[in-house]
């Protein structure tokens, strides 16, 4: 795992900056945004999992209740697991399958978690691609914060195109495929880009 010095994250936003006026002025509201980190573990992708296409509030209080049940949270006794006490957990039926096809993934070897470390984000996304339960947003969300990648970006983030939108002034969001294109100017630091953005959004909720 790693995360990027202040002094790496400051240059990464000033090209940033200089590429994107929209950037700009989150930089300029905000400074540099916090990176948000989290350990290169099956928990951590499990986590994602959870969060994915809900209300923060209702993931926290489901990821409460999974951990409450599983203090040891391993792949191993996501395996060992009765079925309906995840659901119990609140868990949708799809989510639970997908944290159980993961965790299977991880016990077997096919999805190696220190193998990931040493990959190069393309090489890494692919793998997690193959894994069921681990879609692009996933896989791009765990590369940013479990690994590290300056360059990983979660296309389709609904809360980052929101950010854009509120900061550029526009009346309406982007699609996706264009707000991913769009991002494209801001290799090889999109990761940057949406922390930027994460960030400016949180402290303009109201």
């Amino acid at each position: 795992m790693t995360t990027p010095t202040p002094e790496h994250l400051r240059d990464a936003c000033e090209v940033l900056s200089a590429r994107d006026a929209v950037l700009a002025q989150a930089y300029a509201e905000i400074g540099l945004p916090t990176w948000r980190t989290t350990s290169p573990t099956y928990s951590a992708l499990a986590r994602i999992v959870v969060y994915q296409l809900i209300s923060t509030k209702a993931a926290d209080a489901i990821w409460a209740r999974l951990i409450a049940a599983f203090p040891d949270f391993s792949a191993n006794a996501i395996i060992a697991s009765d079925p309906d006490e995840l659901l119990a957990c609140g868990l949708s039926r799809p989510k639970r399958d997908h944290l159980k096809a993961i965790a299977e993934a991880v016990e077997t070897g096919a999805l190696s978690v220190d193998a990931m470390v040493q990959q190069s984000p393309d090489e890494t996304r692919r793998g997690r691609l193959q894994v069921r339960g681990i879609g692009p947003w996933t896989a791009d969300t765990f590369m940013m914060n479990a690994l590290g990648h300056l360059d990983a970006f979660p296309h389709g983030d609904v809360g980052l195109i929101e950010a854009y939108k509120r900061l550029s002034g526009a009346e309406d969001r982007l699609h996706a495929k264009a707000f991913s294109a769009l991002a494209e100017a801001w290799r090889p630091y999109r990761a940057v880009a949406a922390h930027l953005l994460y960030d400016w959004y949180n402290a303009n909720r109201s």
